[in-house]
Parts: C-alpha cells; structure tokens; sequence
C-alpha cells in the first residue's frame, strides 16, 4: 500500500467520523430545540414599591432576615437592562445577594420615549436617584443607604455620592469608568472623536439598536461569529441552548438614551474627561471626588474591553474617603456577573464587606454610679421631712463662686 492511499484512507475514515459526530449532534439539537426551552430572566421575585415617570424601583423578597439596617441600591446603566444581575439561574448575582443576607433595592429605568428628549444628568442623578434614595430613607427611617453602580450607572453613582455624601454608607462601584482619558478600548477611542451634537440634534435620543450595533463592531469576530459557532458546538446541550438565549435576549433588549443625557456624558466624561479632575457640574454644583469619605469598593475587569482597567483603577486615588479597596477580576466587562467563578468571589465579597462596613459601634454601659453615704446633715434633712412633711428644703443661690467650682469639678 502507497503512502498516498494511507493518507487517503485516513482521510475518510475521520470525515466518516465526523460526519457520524454531526449526525448525532443534529438529532440531540432536534430534540432540545423542539422541547420547551426555560428562557425567562430576571425571575427572583421582587416588588414594585415606586414609579415616577418610566422609573421603577424594584425590592427583591429577602430569603432571610437581613443583619444589616441599611439596605443596598443597586444603579444600573441606561445602556442595556438590569436583568443581567438575574440572567441565569444559579448564576443571579442578586440571588446571591439575598443569600449573603443582605436587602437589596434596584432601579428599573425604563424605556425612555421622544418625551425624554431633553433630560439630562441632573435629572437622572439629583432628580429620579434622590428620590429613589429618600423613598428608602424614609420607608426604612434611616439616615443613609448602602449604594452599588455599575458601568455608566456607577459613573452616576459617584456623582450623586459626591453631591449627597451625607445619604451614603458605603460605595460599591463595578466596571464603572471614571477616568476616560485612555486609548486602551477601542470605545474610548470612538467615543472621543464622534460628532455628538449632529447625532443628538439630529436623531434625539440615541437608538439602543444603534448603540447595539457599534458595540458588535468593537469585536465583531468574537461576538458576531465566535459565539455563533459555539452554539452550533453545543446545540445538542438543552442547559447551554438556555442559556444562550438568554444572553441573546438580553443583548438586544437595548433601550434608547435620552439624548442630551447621551451628549453630555460623551462631551463631559469621554471628550473633556471631567469627572476624575472633580470639574463636572451639575445642577450647578461641582461633583468634588474629595467629598466621597465614604468606605469605597471598586470592582474591574483585567480583560474588559468597553471599561478597560484604566479606566476604573484611578478613581480609589482621586476621592477622599482613606477607606478604599480596588478588586480586579480575571474576566471582561459581562463576565462579572455571569462567570462562576467571578461570582464565588463578586456577591460574597459584597455580602461580607457591606458587614464589615455596616457594623454598629458596640454601645458602651455607663459605670454604676457609686452611692455615697448620708452625712448627718442629709440625715437630719431627711427627718426634718418626715416630721413636717409640707417644708420643702430651698434652692441654694448660686454665687460666682459655686458656679466656677462647679464648672471644674
């Protein structure tokens, strides 16, 4: 037998193989696909307990009675849904959190329509999150509120604890960028050179879809091909087919964003990077990073390619609080809150630092007071009492005197 024939022979007898392998892969795929899938998300159960406008504040049911008095925000972008803290289950990082014991609060923003044109900043930061933040200060009669952002709307939460430090416990802030002067992501690179008064003049609020789209283009061959292959892989798995669509159907669950919002956070924070120079106005008043004293937590990803970490590690440097502690993360910007691993070391590092940070100062006991013994006069004083009980002894008139000694004393 030639070389040739062997190569030949071994050559058909692997695609004999895999063609077999794929023949078996198709009839698993035919019976998960044409099963039931369970794609819900976003299923811990929660309450609505406040709305204003498209607003919606959820309150999650706590599994168990929570050690600390403070309860937790949680402040999502405007970019994408909430939903991708409880995407999958097993992998739900607020169920996590409930599990770490802790009272968790989260703001829904919505869908904002042509009527949310014009909002800005300020209206999101100082007008819907204040509000959100007194509705729990005062259903829970509390001075402060434990507050954790995440991306953009990490980005709002340290303006607003910066503008109200005097709400604010603790500050736990997830991929947020705060220092936006780095070409590291290619979306920090875009985002410096777009023309954003034709986009925002022009369109009004900026189209999820669109937004959708540029963020495919920063890595299409991974997230439009890679991805897609794999699922082609592992179609025959009905766990892995869930979760899938579930990652999908969150991706292009894209609300629009208010497009003077839009203009100001790219001219603000992407274009003049203004934020961690403690120079951005709003409502006319400075955020000054100085002003969050506050115990600081702050989570990033190594590999995140739309908030690289040089965006995130500067932040524990610029503000006042000398309570800080940055966590970097071996995964990229989604991986988070998905990851298995990250979890293990994301929702109870939470728990278990909000505990720490949250802990009451023990209240010490007053000494017991020693009792002195009766002097005669007292004694007398006493008796006199007994045998006339209508003579009230008289005040003492104070003099210089007495009262300068009883000053020292």
């Amino acid at each position: 037998m030639s070389l040739s024939q062997v190569s030949i022979d071994q050559i058909l007898s692997k695609l004999a193989d895999d063609s077999k392998a794929t023949q078996n892969l198709f009839e698993q795929a035919s019976e998960v696909l044409l099963e039931p899938l369970d794609t819900e998300i976003g299923t811990v159960p929660y309450d609505i307990v406040y709305e204003e406008d498209r607003i919606k504040l959820k309150h999650y049911k706590p599994t168990h009675p929570s050690p600390l008095k403070k309860p937790l925000l949680i402040v999502y972008a405007l970019i994408n849904r909430e939903t991708m803290l409880d995407l999958q289950p097993g992998r739900s990082v607020v169920q996590k959190l409930l599990d770490e014991g802790l009272d968790v609060y989260m703001i829904d923003w919505g869908y904002p329509t042509r009527m949310d044109r014009f909002l800005t900043i300020d209206d999101h930061v100082n007008g819907y999150m204040n509000n959100v933040v007194d509705f729990i200060l005062n259903e829970h009669d509390i001075p402060k509120v434990n507050l954790m952002g995440i991306c953009m709307g990490g980005a709002f939460s340290i303006m607003y604890s910066a503008l109200h430090p005097e709400k604010i416990q603790s500050l736990i802030t997830t991929v947020t960028p705060s220092n936006f002067d780095t070409e590291q992501g290619l979306l920090h690179v875009w985002m410096k050179n777009i023309d954003v008064d034709t986009v925002v003049d022009s369109y009004g609020n900026l189209s999820g879809d669109a937004l959708n789209f540029a963020f495919l283009m920063l890595n299409p061959a991974r997230l439009m091909l890679d991805k897609y292959v794999g699922f082609m892989e592992n179609m025959g798995n009905k766990e892995f087919v869930e979760n899938f669509v579930r990652m999908e159907k969150w991706i292009f669950d894209s609300p629009d964003v208010p497009g003077e919002t839009f203009r100001q956070f790219i001219t603000d924070c992407y274009q003049k990077n203004l934020l961690i120079k403690s120079e951005l106005k709003l409502g006319g008043k400075r955020v000054d990073l100085k002003k969050l004293t506050m115990p600081l937590l702050n989570f990033y990803g190594k590999y995140d390619h739309l908030v690289p970490p040089e965006a995130c590690e500067m932040l524990t440097g610029a503000v006042g609080s000398k309570d800080t502690e940055d966590i970097c993360l071996k995964t990229g910007h989604i991986g988070i809150y998905v990851s298995s691993k990250c979890q293990d070391a994301f929702a109870p590092k939470i728990g278990q630092w909000l505990k720490e940070k949250n802990r009451e100062p023990e209240k010490t006991k007053p000494a017991p007071k020693k009792k002195s013994k009766p002097t005669e006069s007292s004694k007398r004083g006493k008796s006199a009492n007994k045998e006339n009980p209508e003579k009230k002894p008289g005040k003492v008139k104070q003099t210089p005197e007495t009262t300068a000694k009883g000053k020292t004393s």
